[in-house]
Parts: structure tokens; C-alpha cells; sequence
């Protein structure tokens, strides 16, 4: 509901007010603000992670895991070129967008996780690591 507010009163929402501050907050600056929304979810066994990655091919996107944080990286370059019969451009558009968020998985088995992309939404399956029981013996006494 509160998703559906007009674009004037955009910067009333509740759920956005900390989103909003810093984009006021840092506005002429070139600091990162969060590139993509995530949702996080314990299934038990496992933890389910969905990016939300709109108007990405699969190709566009990467995932690497290096000292127990794993970083979503998804660039997208697009070109749009008109010219006319003289080869002088009526219009050319360029896009260019790269977005790169970063978790800490410690306690996560890093080399079960799973992803899959579908509809624009990237979601990866990161299965908890089992706990490591020490084991004891009983050494006999001769």
C-alpha cells in the first residue's frame, strides 16, 4: 500500500524515511548508498537471500566468496545509437549502471551455496554450516 504513493509524496513514506535522509543527507557527494534491496530469510537448515536485480541478464551479474563475505556485483552497459543516412547520430543514449553489495557469511557452508536468477530477482541458497562436535576418547590407563 504505502509502495503506492504518488511521486510528490515520495519523501513521506515511513518505510523510507532513513533511505531518504541520506540521499538528502549526501546528496552532492559520491558516496554509495545501497545499490539493490535484499531480503534475508532463515528456512532452517539454510538462509535465502533475494536480490532484486531488475533490467540484468544473468551474465551481467557476479558472485565471489573470498575470506567468509560474499559480494554481489551486477553491471549493466547499454547503447542506443540512430543515425541517418549520412552516419550523423539523431540520438544516442548510453546507460551504464554497476551495483555491488557485500555480506559477511561466517557460519555458512561456502561451498554449498546455490543461486538462480529469474524475473529479475537473484536468489541464493546458503546453507548453514554444521557445528563441528569435538570428539573425546578415553584413553586407558595401563
Amino acid at each position: 500500500m504505502f509502495g503506492m504513493i504518488p511521486f510528490e509524496y515520495r519523501d513521506r513514506n515511513l518505510f523510507d524515511v532513513f533511505d531518504n535522509f541520506e540521499r538528502n543527507f549526501f546528496k552532492n557527494s559520491t558516496i554509495d548508498l545501497p545499490a539493490f534491496r535484499t531480503d534475508i530469510r532463515d528456512a532452517d537448515d539454510k538462509y535465502v537471500l533475494e536480490a532484486e536485480l531488475p533490467g540484468f541478464r544473468k551474465e551481467d551479474i557476479k558472485l565471489d566468496v573470498k575470506d567468509g563475505i560474499l559480494t554481489i556485483t551486477a553491471e549493466h552497459t547499454d547503447n542506443n545509437d540512430e543515425k541517418d543516412d549520412k552516419g550523423s547520430y539523431i540520438r544516442r543514449e548510453r546507460r551504464y549502471g554497476s551495483f555491488r553489495r557485500s555480506f559477511d557469511i561466517a557460519g555458512i557452508d561456502e561451498n554449498a551455496i546455490s543461486a538462480a536468477y529469474h524475473d529479475g530477482v537473484l536468489e541464493l541458497s546458503l546453507p548453514k554450516a554444521q557445528e563441528v562436535v569435538p570428539e573425546t576418547r578415553r584413553i586407558e590407563i595401563e
